[in-house]
């Protein structure tokens, strides 16, 4: 079946454009004047764009628990949750399940109890209903869930959080200046403060239970301390063998370890002089060439940093390198032959660069 959405203003890649757009299939046909359909729609005055990719939505709480102390059946506030993703214009959510050592609507169990929900409404929803698991590092009876659910078909993102060193950090340190919670420079409140009831009182009332029991049980989970760092690595390894999106939540710093692997590629003159050799070839060939920075390194960081001019970044162009979605464009791959033509040439004829005569 074909369906027609004529006059729409469409988000392209270059800008909004007024045009018909062809769906053939479940599959975007063409866009622009198109013949006539078995289905048309008047899209005149209205945006026609692409669905959004919710990343980290906890809004299915409020459908789970509207307010403390009143909780609804997964069920139903799963297919609330997805009629409201669908009339939004989303098409792909990551429902943010936290899984912690509190009791009540961030437990363990209710983690569990959401995903069998989940999975037995799959035929019902109408947007792709993912999950992140919003992993409390110190919450180690998560372990197996999160095992368990990195075998599913729509493989979940895993978010590490750490807010049961947030809630025991010192009074004296505010929150955005905290030491790394596993090194040896962070400094903790001590259970005896009277100032930590207040604390955590908010918690303890979505918990169902009061600050009193709520402490108690921080003080038993704040004895696991020392072995939550192999936990995360444990965790991190299963996330990895799946290749599971991952995630870091509420980090206190930056802390980075190891050292410079290469060496910088230097803008020397005579790789300028180079560049600019690479231009004029190019803008010869009909296209032009520029300048640009990137992440990682390559060979050439080396040879460069060995005194020798070197460009990079001559070779495909594509996209995406190094991931599922890694590319090659085939209609440059000519142009580029050419211009690395040019430039071989010159070396070898020992002659200005680019002097292909």
């Amino acid at each position: 079946m074909t369906t027609a959405i004529r006059g729409a203003t469409v988000l392209m890649e270059d800008g909004p454009a007024e045009a018909d757009l062809v769906i053939a299939d479940g599959l975007i046909a063409a866009i622009g004047t198109a013949e006539p359909a078995e289905r048309e729609i008047d899209g005149r005055g209205l945006v026609l764009a692409p669905a959004m990719v919710d990343l980290h939505g906890d809004a299915f709480e409020r459908q789970v628990m509207p307010r403390p102390g009143v909780a609804f059946p997964a069920d139903p506030a799963i297919l609330d949750t997805d009629r409201q993703l669908a009339a939004n214009g989303i098409a792909t959510a990551y429902h943010a399940v936290t899984l912690s050592w509190e009791p009540g609507l961030r437990s363990v169990e209710g983690a569990a109890a959401f995903l069998a929900a989940l999975e037995a409404a799959r035929s019902r929803l109408t947007v792709e209903n993912r999950v992140q698991l919003r992993w409390e590092t110190f919450a180690f009876e998560a372990v197996p869930v999160i095992e368990q659910a990195l075998t599913a078909d729509l493989l979940p993102a895993i978010a590490f959080n750490d807010h049961t060193s947030i809630m025991l950090r010192d009074f004296g340190t505010p929150l955005q200046e905290r030491a790394f919670e596993h090194g040896p420079d962070f400094r903790a409140a001590h259970f005896d403060d009277p100032r930590l009831a207040g604390r955590v009182e908010g918690s303890a009332r979505r918990a169902g239970i009061s600050a009193d029991e709520y402490l108690y049980r921080l003080r038993q989970i704040w004895d696991r301390r020392d072995e939550v760092e192999p936990m995360i690595r444990r965790v991190a390894a299963a996330g990895r063998s799946v290749r599971a999106p991952m995630l870091s939540h509420d980090d206190a710093q930056v802390h980075v370890t190891g050292e410079t692997e290469k060496p910088c590629l230097a803008r020397t003159p005579a790789t300028l002089a180079m560049a600019e050799e690479a231009r004029r070839i190019a803008r010869g060939l009909g296209h032009d060439l520029a300048e640009t920075s990137s992440g990682g390194g390559s060979d050439g960081n080396f040879t460069s940093a060995a005194g020798v001019p070197t460009l990079d970044g001559l070779g495909a162009v594509g996209n995406h390198w190094h991931s599922p979605g890694e590319h090659v464009l085939v209609a440059p791959l000519a142009r580029r032959a050419a211009l690395l033509r040019g430039l071989i040439l010159g070396f070898a004829a020992r002659r200005p660069l680019g002097d292909t005569e």
